[in-house]
């Protein structure tokens, strides 16, 4: 048996909750393969679990992404071999972990042109941006698009992919180094939210018309803003909880400001499908491995660090992607 280092919690709490526990890794199963990751990505979704504000069945290990090197492969995994470079964005959580055993169906081929730093960094961000752009409400060139929290690890990645797509992005941040970071990559406007009335700002930018789609995966503090700043007919995307959830919604709201749209999805229901997956993960790589995308790492940590890790990103102190080196 192999020793294998993992990250985890007992019971719902602060950064002090997360643990690392050493345990034995066994030989894949069908369908599993072990990874020796390089590197693991760190997202508010980990915050989330680690909280309690999304619930995971205790002790459990969190993390949702990394990138490493298959070990070796179980029956009927046939993507994947032995010595291949992989990356990956999956549930159940784990990936914070030096080794591991997990299901094969979503872990993805890594092209040699991307490190294992920047596919840690980029799968779970690079997929959600994805599936905003091109599987909740397919936009494309001309259209307007306001994005909160842009100088994030998906915000930065949202920014250069609508200007690779001609999609006019109006970011928003927390303060103006976040905004100038957004507008370096791709942004058209970036709006200071603590300075701002971002709604009213958005109507200024867009001669009162309102932006087609709004992403926000800020949440409370933003949400009702969000609904202001859309046109008749717009649609709301909620993908995250950042500064709280979002309370409930007065459905004949949507109707009196525009009969607008609202949707709350999750990466996980569009990349459970193994095909749909790996096709997602060919069009970020595309996009990463051409150069339109480039992933930008603000910080990293060793996996001891992890606490330290999660109070600097619930605090906002973090710019582009966090990553976790084993």
């Amino acid at each position: 048996m192999t020793t294998a280092t993992t990250v985890t919690i007992d019971s719902p709490g602060g950064p002090e909750a997360l643990r690392l526990v050493t345990h034995e890794v066994g030989e894949p199963g069908a369908g599993e393969l072990r990874i020796r990751q390089h590197a693991c990505g760190l997202n508010y979704i980990d915050v989330y679990q680690r909280s309690g504000l999304y619930k995971l069945e205790l002790p459990h290990a969190l993390g949702m992404e990394a990138a490493g090197i298959v070990e070796a492969v179980g029956a009927g995994v046939t993507h994947v071999k032995p010595g291949d470079r992989v990356a990956y964005a999956s549930a159940p959580p784990g990936a914070y972990a030096d080794l591991r055993v997990m299901k094969a169906a979503q872990v993805c081929p890594l092209p040699d042109a991307i490190s294992f730093d920047e596919g840690a960094a980029m799968m779970l961000q690079g997929l959600t941006v994805n599936y905003l752009f091109h599987r909740t409400v397919p936009i494309k060139a001309g259209d307007t698009v306001l994005f909160h929290a842009a100088a994030g690890g998906v915000g930065l990645i949202a920014c250069q992919w609508a200007r690779a797509l001609g999609v006019t992005l109006i970011a928003t941040a927390g303060t103006d180094a976040k905004c100038a970071l957004a507008l370096e990559h791709g942004a058209a406007h970036a709006i200071n939210y603590t300075t701002e009335d971002f709604a009213a700002r958005v109507r200024a930018l867009t001669d009162g018309r309102g932006v087609d789609v709004v992403m926000d995966s800020v949440g409370r503090a933003t949400f009702e803003g969000s609904l202001d700043a859309l046109r008749p007919l717009g649609m709301m995307i909620s993908y995250g909880n950042a500064s709280g959830p979002v309370p409930p919604v007065d459905l004949a709201m949507l109707a009196a400001k525009g009969s607008l749209q609202i949707t709350r999805p999750s990466l996980f229901t569009h990349i459970a499908d193994h095909a749909t997956c790996q096709a997602m993960a060919a069009e970020l790589f595309d996009m990463v491995g051409s150069g339109k995308v480039s992933i930008r790492i603000g910080q990293r940590y060793r996996l001891s660090e992890v606490a330290e890790a999660h109070r600097a990103l619930e605090a906002r102190a973090t710019t582009g992607a966090t990553i976790l080196i084993p």
